[in-house]
């Protein structure tokens, strides 16, 4: 008895070979069977067709040759204008541009937000896996039936355990995904996350998972979603007015129970609806229902709770814009088409206008030079050839691998950085000249002075002192730095592109700074406007004239970053200012340099000097950290688990 013809020659499988790829498959393995063919050789007769249909249509090895010559002639012209065009130079350039001009703030801003999108299409891509993976259950039902009729002593309910176990690859990046997404949505700036449109989106994911949960565990499905659309009722009494006391009861914690310092029991009607939700789903089967049918239920639990945290998120405004955006997408996609073709080509003529077009094109035109080439050098420019190198893995695989990589890199600064702290120390600048200034030199000598005093290392102190000059320590351009390194005629018209023009100098404005200086200058634009500047302020300790004699020795330094310019520029010699700063490096000796974290005039008098107290922007990356644990535990375990972390 044969069964399944798979093509018209003798290409067979028998009884035997069907029941055991029919087992295999229940149990989610893979399952080659041995199939009976004719003998005849495929690639012998492949050759034979090829060969035919060379001689029978001649007009398509014509066609042929001629895209192998061109593929040839591209291949060669590549390599050619790479000797030509200095690819290495430009990598170097670009390299340098973009170290230049990262910063501290705009890693804390693009970081999390990256993690964020590429979590949700992470886990956009694996629900599409898992309903994609739902008619895999419909076939495992119909060849359980059918394999039952050759076995009855088959055990369905085993089989299904084991067909499930073995299809949870999937489930598993999808929690991955999950975790990496919650993580990060409080860290993000909300403003770059249209969350109106992410909770569509994730509604409708909760939809599709539901629809991809197995027959069996669809079954159980119903009943968990009326037990939690009814815990979420029962959470929500709680915001009702205090005149309906009973109905408010319904959201009550009853009770708190603490597991440790930062962990609490909520005992409520909601925390036993969910306690009994999982329980029930997990105990179906002597406890194989958690991978059976909680694990399943819960990527379309996930979703849903995903999305009412993005409506809680989202405005009314955004809402009615959601809906009128995917109204336009579905029955008037032509007009939207046309209207964002007129809305780009005001923008562009925008940009040409004010000079902004011409740039975005130098710069796209540097950044892209070396990349086309190499992209074409090694995969001839084949969109297909590329997109199947860089998801030669699969691209989840790849999302999570990239995310876990800078998680890693990001948590070991996080680890290491300080959060804000208190410039309180009792320690005055007195005592300290005591011990650690001229006076200990003279006892001690500086070299014991200086290992006597790094005991004091690490206090934050608050001192007032007399301003006595500043200068420029440093002074970094990264614009001009890369713009140095190309030819002259190159490097000047960037510099106007980027930067500004000399300003025309007239008897009536012939004084100006920038007109004195011009006369003097190598090119007609300058690229200033990209300075940035580490100021060295010198302050001196405050005496009373009589007991006490202003000694310059007793001086200190004080490291300032850019973010002080406004105030230390337009301070007078003379002036008394407040600061802050931490005692740490040369510890004893003349003139140690300390790090500026706040200064404050106290009596100063021009309008130019900012008032109240300038402070050194530290990001408290600890209290974010914790804010974005709460955030996610409280998304995973709530309402009978809560997080107590003080943020």
């Amino acid at each position: 008895m044969h069964l399944c013809p798979s093509t018209a020659s003798s290409k067979y499988v028998d009884v035997e070979d069907f029941v055991e790829m029919t087992k295999k498959f229940t149990e989610g393995i893979a399952y080659a069977p041995t199939l009976r063919t004719s003998g005849v050789d495929a690639t012998g007769e492949e050759k034979t067709l090829s060969k035919s249909d060379g001689l029978q249509y001649p007009l398509h090895v014509i066609i042929e040759m001629k895209e192998l010559l061109i593929d040839w002639a591209s291949r060669a012209g590549v390599q050619w204008l790479s000797t030509i065009i200095p690819t290495q130079h430009v990598n170097a350039l670009i390299f340098f541009f973009i170290i230049s001009n990262l910063t501290i703030d705009l890693f804390a801003f693009v970081i999390p937000l990256l993690i964020f999108y590429l979590s949700f299409i992470s886990m956009a891509i694996c629900t599409l896996r898992v309903f994609k993976s739902s008619k895999g259950w419909e076939n495992f039902s119909a060849l359980t039936a059918l394999l039952t009729r050759f076995e009855p002593s088959l055990d369905v309910e085993q089989a299904e355990s084991n067909f499930g176990w073995n299809n949870m690859e999937q489930y598993l990046y999808f929690m991955i995904s999950v975790f990496f997404t919650i993580f990060t949505f409080p860290v993000a700036d909300k403003g770059w996350i249209p969350c109106s449109e992410l909770s569509t989106v994730a509604i409708f994911f909760t939809a599709m998972s539901y629809m991809s949960l197995s027959p069996s565990a669809a079954a159980y499905a119903r009943r968990a979603l009326i037990i939690e659309v009814a815990s979420s009722l029962c959470a929500l009494t709680s915001r009702l007015p205090k005149e309906m006391a009973m109905a408010r009861m319904l959201g009550h914690i009853f009770t708190t129970i603490p597991l440790g310092e930062s962990l609490v029991l909520e005992l409520s009607v909601p925390c036993v609806l969910y306690i009994y939700l999982f329980y029930f789903m997990a105990r179906m089967r002597g406890f194989r229902g958690t991978y059976c049918f909680l694990v399943p239920y819960l990527v379309c639990f996930v979703w849903c709770e995903f999305s009412v945290v993005l409506l809680w998120n989202s405005t009314t405004i955004g809402l009615i814009r959601t809906c009128v955006a995917y109204f336009l997408f579905l029955f008037a996609l032509p007009v939207l088409a046309l209207g964002l073709m007129v809305m780009l080509l005001i923008q562009m003529v925008k940009w040409f206008l004010e000079l902004e077009l011409t740039k975005m094109l130098v710069t796209l035109a540097v950044c892209a030079v070396p990349v086309i080439l190499r992209l074409w050098t090694r995969f001839s420019l084949s969109i297909l050839n590329v997109f199947r190198s860089i998801t030669h893995r699969g691209p989840v695989k790849l999302i999570l691998l990239c995310i876990t990589t800078v998680i890693l890199l990001c948590g070991v600064y996080v680890y290491n950085a300080e959060g804000l702290k208190v410039y309180n120390s009792t320690i005055t600048w007195q005592e300290y000249g005591t011990l650690c200034g001229p006076r200990a030199w003279q006892d001690r000598g500086m070299a014991q002075t200086q290992l006597f005093c790094s005991h004091l290392e690490g206090h934050r102190v608050t001192w007032t002192g007399i301003f006595r000059r500043i200068r420029v320590a440093e002074m970094e351009n990264g614009a001009q730095s890369v713009i140095n390194l190309l030819p002259v005629f190159m490097g000047d018209w960037l510099r106007c592109l980027y930067g500004e023009v000399y300003p025309k100098c007239e008897p009536q404005n012939n004084m100006s700074p920038l007109c004195r200086i011009k006369a003097f200058a190598k090119h007609q634009c300058h690229v200033k406007r990209f300075d940035s500047y580490r100021f060295e302020v010198t302050v001196g300790m405050p005496v009373d004239g009589v007991t006490q004699v202003d000694d310059p020795a007793g001086d200190i330094l004080l490291m300032a970053s850019y973010e002080f310019k406004q105030v230390l520029l337009n301070l007078d010699p003379g002036s008394m200012v407040e600061f802050s700063t931490k005692l740490e490096g040369k510890l004893g000796t003349k003139l140690p340099a300390f790090e500026l974290k706040a200064i404050h005039c106290l009596d100063c008098s021009s309008s130019l000097v900012p008032e109240g107290r300038q402070v050194k922007i530290e990001r408290n990356w600890r209290k974010t950290m914790l804010k974005a644990i709460k955030f996610a535990f409280d998304f995973f375990f709530a309402p009978f688990l809560c997080a107590r972390i003080s943020v």
